[in-house]
Order: C-alpha cells, then sequence, then structure tokens
C-alpha cells in the first residue's frame, strides 16, 4: 500500500440488513474488493438502455430526481455508519455514470468511451472537482464531485459524438 492509499474500509452488515445501506452500496457492488466505485459504475450500465427509451425531458428530470434522492440517501447511511463518505457507498458513481449517458448514442463503443471517460475524471478529480470532494460535506459533498465527473464525461461523450459526426459526415 503506497502512503497515499487508505487502508481498505470494513464492509457493514448493515448493507445486508438495511435496504437503504444496499441501495447505497448500489446493489452490493460497493462491497466487492478493490475499486468500489469501477463495479458501481458497472452495475450502473445495464440501466442506461432502459433511461435512454425515457422520451423529451424525462430522463434529464430522472438525473434531477436521482441526484436529490443521492443527497439525501448518501447523508443519511454515511452518518449511520460514522463515515464522511465510505468507499463503498457508490450510490454518487451510479447517478454520475447516468448523467454521462444522457443524449449519448445507442451502442457498446459509447458505453465504453463514457465509461472510462468517467472512470478517469472520477478517479483522477481535476479542478474544481477536487476541491468540492474535500470541502463540501454531508451528502451533498459524497455526490458532487461524481456528478460533476458525470457531467465533464458527458462533454467528453458528446464532443467525440459530433466530432466523429464530422469526421464521417
Amino acid at each position: 500500500m503506497s502512503e497515499h492509499q487508505a487502508p481498505a474500509q470494513p464492509v457493514p452488515l448493515s448493507v445486508w440488513r438495511d435496504p437503504w445501506h444496499f441501495l447505497a452500496f448500489g446493489l452490493g457492488s460497493g462491497t466487492l474488493p478493490k475499486a468500489p466505485g469501477t463495479w458501481g459504475s458497472l452495475i450502473a450500465l445495464p440501466f442506461v438502455p432502459l433511461w435512454q427509451l425515457l422520451s423529451g425531458w424525462s430522463y434529464p428530470l430522472l438525473l434531477v430526481l436521482l441526484t436529490v434522492f443521492g443527497c439525501w440517501l448518501c447523508g443519511k447511511v454515511a452518518r449511520e455508519l460514522g463515515v464522511h463518505d465510505h468507499e463503498g457507498i457508490v450510490w454518487d458513481e451510479m447517478v454520475g455514470i447516468w448523467i454521462t449517458f444522457w443524449l449519448a448514442p445507442p451502442g457498446l463503443i459509447w458505453l465504453l468511451v463514457g465509461f472510462v471517460a468517467f472512470r478517469v475524471l472520477d478517479i483522477c478529480k481535476p479542478w474544481p472537482i477536487r476541491w468540492l470532494d474535500v470541502n463540501v460535506r454531508g451528502g451533498v459533498g459524497i455526490m458532487v464531485d461524481d456528478v460533476l465527473a458525470g457531467v465533464l464525461a458527458w462533454l467528453v461523450v458528446q464532443g467525440l459524438h459530433i466530432g466523429w459526426g464530422h469526421l464521417v459526415g
């Protein structure tokens, strides 16, 4: 373990007993060893084609509702666990992935592009993501860095799609 890595946090048994904890832990995906945020992002991917079937403003409205719900959920579970942001809480990564794919073109290649863009931005946390991650507390603090990483990944996907359209169009 490098000096910059925090020791892995133990998985609370409440994940398997409390439905709010189970949901915050990404349907249990946040309990997997090594890179729980990546597992949480992966568990969110099968929902993307379903969300993309929504018409008009339904998808962005759903994103707002899931984000607001996530602020409450992540804050509640973190308080109950007595930590600021347990690494196994991955609801925030799930919402970040769903933001990434709003208006994204269909297809496996775009799922891969969006997934990689989101994970890189979530892990590297460029400014202002890192500042927000460090300075904003509670449920909003848990959600805000992943929401912003999702918005930036969304811009990457949209930019690449538009650029690709100009190249082949």
